[in-house]
């Protein structure tokens, strides 16, 4: 327990004379035992001063809680199942052709005619698209349209459906190879569609090898190709014309898009909703069924339990097609309800093997570099996912550097200044933009957010990359470090978060390659960082052990024992590593016995403030209470330096890996307000460390500066000057701690520069005078 004082008492263990409120008294009276008497003979150590400070050598350089709170739930979506996928946007299920997702850069899986008893079957269940009829009129017209939108949103059904309806079925898909340029007369036939898929922005026209011709060679760069241009698409249409054909190009958003839309022949394609397309597909499915079984599916696809599965905000028609399919397996009792769940798990990891399978082919620098800044970005967005734009897109072009250069270590990639426009590129990770604001602590400001549009994909992304390509890891460490070195808040949580769960995925490899070398430097925030990742890490069960031995290691290490020291100590901070929150002090206070020198006494005290701002303060208080009186002095400097934190640091600067919804309303207070108002049970043993703090001799005139800072922000928020009204009189217990407070008060009232509202200073002084009264 915390000694109590009572009504009018001193603190009645190991507490120095009280210094008044101007000069503190810098002789401690005479202690009682050896102990305290070696304590008196030894050098004076003030370490109370910087005690507002964080780790990071400021009062917010920890972030605030939001972003952490965001960074933390990020990764908390696990999708590892797997669904194998036919090509490029297209699957096969029985006899039903219809769209899926691409992966950038994929080959076409269909060359020359298209089956006439898919076009069938397409015409009983394709679901027309916002502007169909005029898309067909257009086409009509002028024998050639393109259109233009997201990969997945049905663009090729739509161009199949089309095209079957004016040439009675007769439709051939061209290789996405194809170059416009180069189309003759002789390789098309009369009356018939044509449909291709151009290939996507970033490997169009900066990087893809051009194939070759016979006699002659490229006017173009060698070992690029040109995207087709007005020009191109009016000597296609001029030969579909002459020959009664019809083509319909298919364009991913982005430049070539944006120009077409702007051209004769660019329509935008708006895919369906979602929930008519399933509706279309449970009719064909059901159809042999009662009314009622279309009822019971669409009520069964509606439960939370299939949405999480499933992990994507909306589905994309040709993923809602094979949904209905599911379903309908399941009405008919074809899938239980386990093998119905894992069925929808698999759509979120067959969406990201699609991404990522060859993203770096053909191998060579030039050509692969567009595909794998577009890989990078992905894996930014897992990372950042919620985060502010410009953070990912940063992000993602120093992995891009990083991949680069793993690939061809001789050749620097640099960066495109005028590529894919920023509001066009979210497409590519399946993500949009979304107006929001950026946790700064103690204010929030307006930013742009980009978001995932499920919430199972940021761990996809980031299991696909880390188990499914080794040789990736290599890269994402080095940048994952680089950002974790990032002294903006923003950057470095975010990025130890998604440490710690890589080294829980695999811990040999994620301890050596990423948190090693991040603790063994002498940066504040690598060594912040490293101990967030061991934190997160622990969160697995079978991986705790291993931290916990790596932590001892480190408190008895030689070797660059400081700076792993400080690690160590940082990471018990978060009351997760040793397994409870009373095994975290116990290794805290085993740091702070061995600190005599007081060297990270800065730290060990930051560490049990974030605890004491966790989910068990009680632990914490009574620990406290038992280092007073165990009489030694390491462990009573790490008390006070605890108590003047409470005073200074904000709740939001003091965010743990799990959530604390006690403080949750009460996120810009101080954390001793914050603490006493949340678990006013607390209050007086709160009060009780303030106290003592103010009437140590070596601790006094430093509380009083951390008391002056406390009243300063009490004062400028109503509910907290209420709360630190009620606070005060348990605080100030006899005549001296009543003189100290009236001089304090006066001198921040008279205060030339920022003078305290003398209002709040008067609610404060008759506060305590009627508790002095009571």
């Amino acid at each position: 327990m915390v000694p109590t004082t009572g009504r009018g008492g001193d603190v009645a263990e190991h507490g120095d004379a009280a210094p008044g409120p101007q000069q503190p008294n810098p002789t401690p009276p005479a202690k009682g035992d050896d102990q305290q008497a070696t304590d008196a003979t030894r050098p004076e150590h003030k370490p109370f001063g910087e005690a507002g400070r964080s780790p990071l050598g400021s009062a917010g350089g920890a972030g605030g809680s939001a972003t952490a709170h965001l960074a933390r739930e990020n990764l908390a979506h696990a999708t590892t199942r797997s669904l194998r996928v036919h090509g490029d946007n297209q699957y096969y299920e029985g006899n039903l052709f219809v769209s899926q997702f691409v992966g950038t850069g994929s080959l076409a899986v269909v060359d020359g005619p298209v089956p006439t008893e898919e076009l069938r079957r397409l015409d009983d269940v394709y679901l027309e698209t916002p502007g169909y009829q005029r898309m067909k009129t257009v086409l009509r017209e002028r024998h050639l349209l393109a259109l233009c939108g997201e990969p997945g949103t049905g663009r090729t059904a739509t161009a199949l459906a089309l095209l079957s309806e004016l040439t009675d079925r007769r439709v051939v898909r061209l290789d996405n190879d194809t170059d416009l340029r180069h189309v003759s007369e002789e390789q098309l036939r009369a009356n018939h569609g044509y449909v291709l898929e151009l290939p996507s922005e970033d490997v169009w026209g900066h990087g893809r090898p051009e194939p070759e011709r016979e006699g002659g060679t490229s006017r173009s760069q060698p070992g690029l190709v040109e995207r087709p241009t007005e020009l191109h698409l009016d000597r296609f249409r001029a030969l579909l014309a002459r020959i009664g054909a019809y083509g319909v190009l298919v364009i991913d958003s982005g430049d070539l898009a944006d120009q077409v839309l702007l051209g004769r022949y660019g329509m935008r394609h708006v895919p369906p909703r979602a929930e008519e397309v399933l509706g279309r597909h449970l009719r064909l499915r059901l159809r042999d069924l009662p009314v009622t079984a279309q009822e019971e599916a669409r009520a069964h696809a509606a439960r939370p339990e299939v949405r999480e599965a499933l992990g994507l905000d909306e589905l994309r028609p040709g993923e809602a097609a094979l949904f209905a399919g599911h379903l309908a397996d399941r009405q008919r009792g074809a899938l239980s309800d386990e093998e119905f769940l894992d069925a929808c798990a698999a759509f979120v990891p067959a969406q990201v093997r699609e991404w990522f399978a060859g993203a770096d082919r053909p191998g060579t620098l030039p050509a692969a570099l567009p595909a794998l800044r577009t890989a990078a970005f992905r894996i930014a967005t897992a990372v950042f996912n919620g985060a502010a734009y410009g953070v990912v897109t940063e992000a993602g072009e120093r992995l891009t550097w990083e991949m680069a250069l793993t690939l061809d270590p001789e050749q620097a990639p640099g960066r495109r200044l005028f590529g894919t426009r920023a509001d066009l590129r979210p497409a590519l990770a399946r993500s949009v933009l979304l107006d929001g604001e950026l946790d700064l602590g103690e204010s929030l400001v307006p930013a742009r957010l980009i978001r995932f549009q499920g919430d199972g994909l940021a761990t996809a992304v980031l299991h696909e990359v880390w188990h499914g390509y080794h040789n990736t890891r290599g890269p994402i460490s080095r940048w994952l470090r680089s950002l974790c070195d990032d002294s903006t808040s923003y950057a470095w949580v975010w990025a130890s978060i998604a440490a710690g769960v890589l080294c829980s995925w695999d811990w040999l490899y994620g301890y050596s390659e990423i948190i090693l070398p991040m603790a063994r430097l002498d940066s504040p925030v690598l060594r912040l960082s490293a101990a967030t990742a061991l934190a997160e890490a622990s969160r697995e069960a079978s991986v705790r052990p291993a931290v916990q031995a790596v932590l001892r290691e480190w408190v008895n290490s030689d070797e660059d024992a400081g700076a792993l020291r400080a690690t160590a100590a940082l990471t018990h901070g978060y009351g997760l590593a040793a397994g409870s929150v009373s095994a975290s002090l116990t290794e805290i206070g085993e740091v702070a016995r061995a600190d005599e020198d007081g060297e990270l006494l800065d730290l060990t005290s930051y560490s049990v403030t974030r605890l004491l701002a966790g989910p068990e303060p009680e632990t914490v208080v009574d620990r406290l209470g038992a280092w007073l009186r165990d009489g030694r002095r390491t462990h009573s400097d790490l008390v006070l330096v605890t108590a003047l934190r409470m005073l200074r640091l904000k709740v939001t600067y003091l965010w743990g890996l799990g959530d604390v919804p006690h403080l949750a309303p009460h996120a810009t207070w101080s954390l001793l307000t914050a603490l006493a108002t949340s678990r006013p049970e607390q209050a007086q043993r709160l009060a009780d460390l303030v106290r003592h703090a103010l009437v140590t001799a070596r601790s006094g005139e430093d509380a009083l500066d951390a008391l002056a800072a406390w009243t300063r922000s009490a004062a400028e928020d109503e509910a907290q000057l209420a709360a630190a009204c009620r606070l005060l009189p348990l605080v100030i217990v006899d005549d001296r701690d009543r003189d100290r407070l009236g001089h304090l008060l006066t001198r921040l009232v008279r205060d030339p520069d920022r003078p305290l509202d003398q209002g709040a200073a008067r609610r404060m002084w008759d506060a305590v005078e009627r508790g002095r009264n009571r």
